[in-house]
């Protein structure tokens, strides 16, 4: 939703410890949220592959892919910058960033399925220079560094719906990421869980908010909202 959340309880003003609370609520635990699910899904997709060349899902549609290339455009972001694609999955994104012209990738994933996947479709696509990693992007401990733009579609939602120590892995990813990031690079993130304000706060520290991308919007009781998110950030010292 457009709306930040508001409180409900009592026709008082929300109090600025009660909306940093709002804004920050958790979205509670889910399998979705586990290594363990990702792995099986994975596995299951990449015997598909092999068995019938089916890539599998693709997070948020195909639209989320073409939206981020049409803002890559629109900003100039050159064909040597070097992109990370966080949460690869089953590397489709890489794939298509490559066809338009991008030569300096790297998708990441602490699936071991998910990067056998990957590497098979980019291999499929005879893209064999796009460098796909098994990486636990909360754990990488400086091995990933330096990078121009950073893509999330789907992973920080994942994250957050971890059902151990979600409050601390969503601050690791947040530092993460600005550790990866070269000074001025661009983070983007496409999210179902969490609200644009929601997402302002939570990059608010290290990061300057640079625009939003439009997504496909709802009406329901008399408002309207966005079923996705997506969001450009900047990383500032």
């Amino acid at each position: 939703m457009e709306e930040a959340p508001k409180n409900t309880h009592g026709s008082g003003n929300t109090s600025e410890h009660e909306e940093d609370r709002c804004l920050d609520d958790d979205v509670g635990s889910s399998v979705l949220g586990t290594k363990e699910h990702w792995e099986d899904v994975y596995q299951r997709e990449l015997d598909t592959f092999k068995d019938i060349g089916d890539v599998g899902e693709i997070w948020f549609g195909e639209e989320s892919m073409d939206r981020v290339l049409r803002w890559m455009e629109k900003a100039k972001i050159p064909e040597n910058a070097a992109i990370l694609d966080i949460g690869t999955g089953n590397g489709v994104f890489l794939v298509e960033l490559a066809k338009k012209g991008y030569r300096n990738l790297m998708g990441i994933d602490y699936s071991a399925a998910s990067v056998e996947l990957a590497r098979n479709i980019l291999q499929a696509e005879d893209l064999t220079d796009v460098t796909v990693k098994e990486v636990d992007f909360l754990n990488c401990c400086g091995e990933l560094k330096d990078f121009d733009v950073c893509i999330d579609k789907g992973t920080f939602d994942a994250i957050s719906l971890n059902p151990d120590n979600r409050k601390e892995a969503k601050t690791c990813y947040v530092q993460t990421v600005k550790d990866v990031l070269k000074d001025k690079g661009f983070f983007v993130i496409t999210s179902c869980n969490w609200t644009k304000e929601q997402l302002l706060h939570r990059f608010s520290e290290g990061f300057a908010f640079v625009q939003e991308l439009p997504t496909p919007c709802f009406q329901f009781g008399g408002k309207r909202g966005n079923s996705v998110t997506a969001l450009i950030f900047k990383r500032v010292h």
